[in-house]
């Protein structure tokens, strides 16, 4: 079994990072061969060691290097280094990011060659690297691409040769979109490999599994699941304390405190016939990936909103910006923020907008409550909108968008009249009945089902954003002793769902 996490972590113990350290351990508990391709000094610039503000300097390797020696020490390890292919660096010498986002190499595959689209696998994690969705065409960001791209290409050698020597069955990745990752996916799956991916899951040092890509977590859902009454005080109960801000995600805490929505507000209110809340997302997530079908990017979306905002002067349009937008005390700030995009179109100053800034602690809940509709591009907030009952108009592909749930038109002309008929029509907004049902199922499998707890050898590190391990007798870790370790035994070496069983 072969595992490869780079882009989990570079000194620290991500949750990613421990998720495939204590699977990897429970497969060689089992008997399972495991093998670790690792990163030496093996990217001219990685994704997590970028430094934003002079990409030149390199990453961190001597302390990544040291950190993957003590992980990896319980299994055999394949290093790998860096080395530049001349004829690849000539060919990206003098492309602009358009060409560089769209190009492709010749790679030798099992006696073959194949178009590898170097540029495409790498276009996400340049974009979360940097914080933005719209890239700038200077020389820095052309410089990191290029390095980007070069790496991407050397790892996909090497991987294919740790591939042909190791002859895994599987090889397990963290989630195929950083552009490490992406590269040894393209490779396996180029090779007849099954590859597994790995992401955090929704509940608290929770993961989620799958043969898919992690990210757009794809979940399947039988057609004749039902709750049953145990289920269904289980879920209420969970989304008791979400309704009042007492979650995390990836270990982070967004609201530290949750207020309602005040006198001034309402005064301002009056003034309306009707409210709506739009909730956006962060742009530089590797969910975007995946949303971007109906519009090009999350800013065309907003773009089609200002114009009805413009023309619906009886409507109160409430612009909530993502939490994660500003993360206090972290790198992760966006650099191209739905902010700036409120800033640079005077959005605030409309009479008929609202602009809830990322830490503004304002109650979403209450929002919705008030909503004759809500409007989302693919943030979590339109799952639980729609779990109260409030119609949701979506614009972006989202996990919960797999089954019928929220409003989602196929083209950005049906989104606009959609929203226009939400708008204009004068009576109580109808929602087909299978849409709370599918959210209260899509719910409870996305929680109970399909995120594996991994609490019991896990715990917060004083380090926001960090774990460490638990003290925990190794026996825990065996198939037979953990429901989280059978289902990830069974579903790495047989296939079977990386599912809990129902309770």
């Amino acid at each position: 079994m072969a595992f490869f996490n780079a882009s989990t972590r570079l000194a620290g113990l991500s949750l990613n990072a421990a998720f495939a350290y204590l699977t990897a351990c429970g497969l060689q508990l089992s008997g399972v061969p495991v093998v670790y391709f690792a990163c030496k000094a093996g990217m001219s610039r990685c994704v997590l060691g970028t430094d934003r503000d002079d990409y030149r300097n390199p990453p961190p390797c001597k302390s990544c290097t040291a950190q993957a020696e003590r992980l990896f020490g319980h299994a055999p390890t394949v290093w790998f280094s860096y080395s530049e292919v001349e004829d690849l660096a000539q060919q990206l010498e003098d492309l602009d990011i358009e060409r560089l986002s769209a190009f492709e190499y010749r790679f030798p595959i099992n006696s073959h060659e194949r178009d590898m689209p170097l540029g495409r696998l790498a276009l996400p994690s340049l974009r979360w690297a940097l914080r933005r969705h719209h890239l700038q065409d200077d020389e820095g960001t052309r410089f990191l691409f290029r390095q980007y791209v070069l790496s991407a290409h050397r790892v996909a050698e090497e991987f294919a040769r740790f591939l042909a020597q190791v002859e895994p069955s599987t090889a397990v990745i963290f989630n195929g979109i950083m552009y490490p990752e992406a590269a040894a996916r393209w490779v396996a799956q180029q090779m007849g490999i099954r590859v597994v991916t790995h992401e955090v899951g929704f509940r608290p040092f929770s993961a989620f599994f799958s043969e898919d890509q992690a990210t757009a977590y794809p979940i399947h859902i039988p057609e004749d699941f039902e709750l049953t009454d145990e289920q269904n005080i289980q879920l209420d109960a969970y989304l008791k304390q979400r309704f009042q801000g007492e979650f995390t995600m990836a270990g982070i805490r967004f609201w530290p405190e949750m207020r309602g929505l005040d006198d001034d507000f309402n005064k301002q209110a009056e003034g309306f016939r009707q409210i709506v809340p739009v909730f956006t997302n962060v742009v530089y997530d590797t969910s975007q990936v995946h949303a971007n079908t109906i519009f090009p990017h999350m800013f065309a979306w907003l773009d089609l909103l200002l114009d009805l905002i413009r023309g619906h002067p009886e409507t109160l349009f409430v612009i909530r910006a993502h939490p994660d937008e500003m993360r206090p005390g972290t790198a992760k700030q966006s650099r191209q923020s739905v902010q700036m995009w409120v800033e640079k179109h005077q959005v605030a100053a409309l009479p008929n907008v609202v602009f809830i800034e990322p830490q503004e602690y304002l109650s979403s809940y209450e929002l919705i409550q008030r909503a004759r509709f809500v409007m989302v591009y693919n943030s979590s907030i339109g799952l639980e909108a729609a779990l109260l009952g409030a119609p949701v108009l979506c614009g972006g592909k989202a996990r919960y968008t797999q089954y019928p749930i929220v409003f989602f038109p196929d083209s950005q002309q049906a989104y606009r009249q959609q929203a226009e008929d939400f708008l204009d029509c004068p009576d109580a907004l109808e929602i087909p009945a299978e849409y709370r049902r599918n959210a209260r199922r899509f719910m409870y499998y996305q929680l109970f089902r399909a995120s594996l707890p991994f609490g019991e050898y896990l715990e917060n590190h004083p380090r926001p954003g960090f774990v460490q391990l638990r003290r925990f007798p190794w026996i825990q870790l065996l198939p037979e002793r953990s429901e989280t370790m059978r289902v990830l035994v069974d579903g790495i070496l047989h296939g079977q769902p990386f599912l809990l069983d129902e309770k």
